[in-house]
């Protein structure tokens, strides 16, 4: 009989899984595995139980948020040459990484996606000693998905997220930096970067699904420079809230599979979702195609394309969303000002320096 490790985090944002534990057992059960189900202990044991025994079992599922994902994938790149298929239960608060890939996020529905899914290959970050599977980021976007207002979420969609880092802009103070991505340098003063492999982060899709592959090598990178001029404030906003960075002079964004980033200061990172620590020289690798995972029949190019449900969002990324609208229900334009003569008053205090 084949062998399934089901490991549960039972701090998870959620707790809803508790009273589906039965069934989702007897959904593996049904289609052939022995389960050994191991709740956590804290907040590494997800890693070092699957660097240890995974290689025992024929399929590893995983049950909490994205963290949980995060540290049973750093297990599993440590677990040695034999790979086992990883399937991925979200019950956390956020759960990015599940809802760009369509994984339910009803538990027992879950279950039924891996036993009856498709083992894909997706790559993997490397940061430093640890593993990433689909984004590390610094700057004042960094936690904004957790953060985020849910009632304003759900009425305007993944414009949410950027109008709680709208809100602090014009205060934040930005990182000096130099990146380097493969070929290309770039160096100067940015308030925020990732570096990604994912369909959307917070539901947003800053480059386009057209543009992500998740097992070509290659990270999907967005830099976006320290703002000096309300003027170049308003390129940022702007093109966040209307999706459109390309031909923007104050993002930076393409594609590579290393990443060097050396900053004058340390800079804090998050790695999907968690901390990742204060550093002031990063090297982040892509590993292609490093991890085996159970998604939905559904191939990657045709989640790329199918409209979000109205659970997640009112907006798709295809609507037509008027800022204007945005601007009056949401006082958008008061923080735009807010946030310009903040600006302008740190302009003003420089030049009487």
């Amino acid at each position: 009989m084949k062998r399934l490790l089901f490991i549960i985090n039972p701090k998870a944002g959620r707790t809803a899984i508790r009273n589906d534990l039965f069934e989702i057992i007897m959904v593996f059960s049904q289609a052939g595995y022995e389960v050994v189900t191991y709740p956590t202990q804290g907040p590494e044991d997800a890693e070092r139980k699957v660097r240890v025994d995974g290689a025992d079992y024929d399929l590893i599922v995983c049950a909490g948020g994205d963290g949980t994902l995060d540290n049973t994938v750093c297990g599993y790149s440590k677990m040695g040459l034999k790979k086992v298929p990883l399937g991925y239960i979200p019950v956390g608060t956020t759960n990015d990484f599940a809802r760009s890939l369509r994984i339910s996020r009803k538990p027992i529905e879950a279950a039924n996606q891996i036993v009856d899914g498709k083992c894909t290959k997706i790559d993997v970050g490397q940061f430093a000693e640890k593993s990433f599977i689909y984004i590390a980021a610094f700057g004042i976007f960094t936690d904004v998905s957790y953060s985020t207002n849910q009632s304003l979420k759900k009425a305007i969609g993944h414009s949410a997220y950027i109008i709680e880092g709208i809100k602090n802009i014009g205060n934040y103070k930005g990182f000096n930096l130099t990146a380097q991505f493969d070929e290309k340098t770039i160096t100067g003063k940015y308030l925020y970067g990732m570096v990604t492999n994912t369909l959307s982060v917070g539901g947003f899709k800053l480059r386009g699904a057209k543009h992500v592959v998740l097992d070509d090598g290659k990270f999907d990178c967005l830099f976006i420079k320290m703002p000096s001029t309300p003027t170049e404030m308003q390129q940022i906003i702007r093109g966040l809230l209307q999706n459109e960075v390309e031909d923007n002079e104050m993002f930076f964004e393409c594609k590579a599979s290393r990443v060097v980033v050396d900053g004058e200061q340390e800079i804090a990172w998050t790695l999907d979702g968690e901390f990742g620590g204060s550093l002031k020289h990063v090297e982040i690798q892509n590993q292609r195609q490093a991890l085996d995972i159970m998604l939905p029949q559904m191939n990657i190019e045709e989640m790329a394309h199918q409209p979000r449900d109205d659970e997640e969002t009112a907006y798709t990324d295809e609507d037509d969303i008027d800022l204007e609208d945005l601007y009056s229900r949401y006082a958008l334009q008061d923080i735009e000002q807010n946030a310009q003569r903040t600006q302008e008053k740190q302009t003003e205090s420089d030049e009487d320096v």
